[in-house]
C-alpha cells in the first residue's frame, strides 16, 4: 500500500513531530517549512527547526515564498502523496492542495477545539490561567483550525510552567500519539467529527506589544503573561529609559502600590498582590537571578516601575 506522506511544519515543537514520524518508518516524500531568515546583522542565514531536522534524516526539503504556486502543486501531484501532515506550518493551505492527497490533510492542532483555535494557542493557554490543554488531530478545511476532528489528548498545565515548557510536553504528548491516528487514518478505521462552531474561541497571534506589563493588574494576570511570552517576546516593563525582561517570576501575597518594589527580593506591587521576580534581564544583558541582578542595579525597594 502506497503511504506516501508530506510534512509541513516550522519551529520546534514541529521538528519533534518530523522526527517521531521518521524514526517510526513513514515514508515522507519531503518536508515543507518557512525559508531561512537572516539574523539581525545580515551575516547568517537562520533555518528553521523543522529544516535543521529534515536535512538531518536527509529528507528533501522545500521552502517555497508562495506555497500554492503552480510549481508546488505539480511538485506535490507528482509525488503521489496519500497523506499530508500539519504542525505550525505558518502558511493557509488552499483547496487546491487540500484536495490532492486520497486522504487530505491532517493537522496537530495545540489546543482542545473548539477552544483557542488560530496561532498562538500555547501562549494563550498561559496567558488566560487555563488549566487544562492538550492537542487535537484534525482534518484541515478552507476555515482557520475548523476541520472535524478525529481524536483529542487533555494536559494539565502545571503551576509555573511556561510556554516553552508547556510546548515540550505537548510536542511529547503529539509526537506519541500522532502514529497510531495515521496507522487508523490510513487503514480507514478514523472517525472524524465536526466541531461545536458555537464554541470557538480564537488565540489570535502574539504581538511584541502585549509583552509590556501592566501592574494595575492581578498578580495571576501578570504571571500568565511572564510565562505565557517566555521565551519570546518576553514580558518587559520599562525603568528611567531602559527596558527589562521578566523571564521568572512566582505570586506573592506581600501587598503594596502597583508597580512599586516592595522588598529586597524583588517583590512588585500588582493591582492584587504581588509578584516576585527570580530572573531577569537587562536590555543588551545576559539574564541574571535576582540576587545577582540587585548587587549592581539602580532599582530597590520603593522605586517605581511603572
Amino acid at each position: 500500500m502506497n503511504k506516501k506522506i508530506v510534512f509541513m511544519g516550522t519551529p520546534a515543537l514541529s521538528a519533534q513531530i518530523l522526527k517521531s514520524l521518521y524514526q517510526n518508518g513513514f515514508e515522507i516524500e519531503a518536508v515543507y517549512t518557512q525559508p531561512p531568515k537572516a539574523s539581525n546583522r545580515g551575516h547568517k542565514v537562520n533555518k528553521s527547526p523543522v529544516h535543521i531536522m529534515a536535512e538531518i534524516f536527509n529528507i528533501p526539503v522545500r521552502t517555497p515564498v508562495l506555497l500554492n504556486s503552480s510549481e508546488e502543486i505539480n511538485f506535490l501531484k507528482s509525488k503521489d502523496i496519500i497523506l499530508g501532515i500539519v504542525v505550525a506550518y505558518g502558511e493557509i493551505i488552499k483547496k487546491n492542495i487540500l484536495d490532492l492527497p486520497k486522504y487530505g490533510w491532517i493537522n496537530i492542532h495545540y489546543s482542545l477545539l473548539p477552544k483557542l483555535r488560530g496561532a498562538a494557542p500555547i501562549q494563550r493557554a498561559i496567558m488566560n490561567n487555563d488549566k487544562t490543554t492538550g492537542i487535537s488531530i484534525m482534518k484541515i478545511n478552507e476555515g482557520l483550525d475548523a476541520g472535524p476532528i478525529c481524536k483529542q489528548y487533555s494536559l494539565n498545565i502545571l503551576n509555573n510552567e511556561n510556554s516553552e515548557e508547556l510546548s515540550s510536553r505537548l510536542s511529547s504528548l503529539a509526537s506519541e500519539k500522532i502514529l497510531e491516528n495515521i496507522d487508523n487514518i490510513l487503514e480507514e478505521k478514523a472517525l472524524f467529527k465536526d466541531q461545536d462552531h458555537s464554541l470557538a474561541t480564537y488565540a489570535k497571534k502574539i504581538q511584541k506589544e502585549e509583552g509590556k506589563i501592566n501592574w494595575q493588574e492581578s498578580n495571576n494576570k501578570i504571571i500568565g503573561k511572564i510565562n505565557g511570552l517566555y521565551p519570546s517576546p518576553g514580558a518587559w516593563f520599562e525603568f528611567k529609559s531602559e527596558r527589562y525582561k521578566i523571564l521568572k517570576a512566582e505570586l506573592s501575597i506581600k501587598d503594596g502600590k502597583p508597580g512599586h518594589v516592595l522588598s529586597n527580593s524583588l517583590e512588585i506591587g500588582c493591582g492584587e498582590k504581588s509578584i516576585k521576580i527570580i530572573e531577569i534581564q537587562r536590555q543588551g544583558k545576559k539574564s541574571q537571578k535576582t540576587s545577582e541582578f540587585l548587587l549592581g542595579s539602580k532599582i530597590s525597594v520603593d522605586s517605581n516601575l511603572n
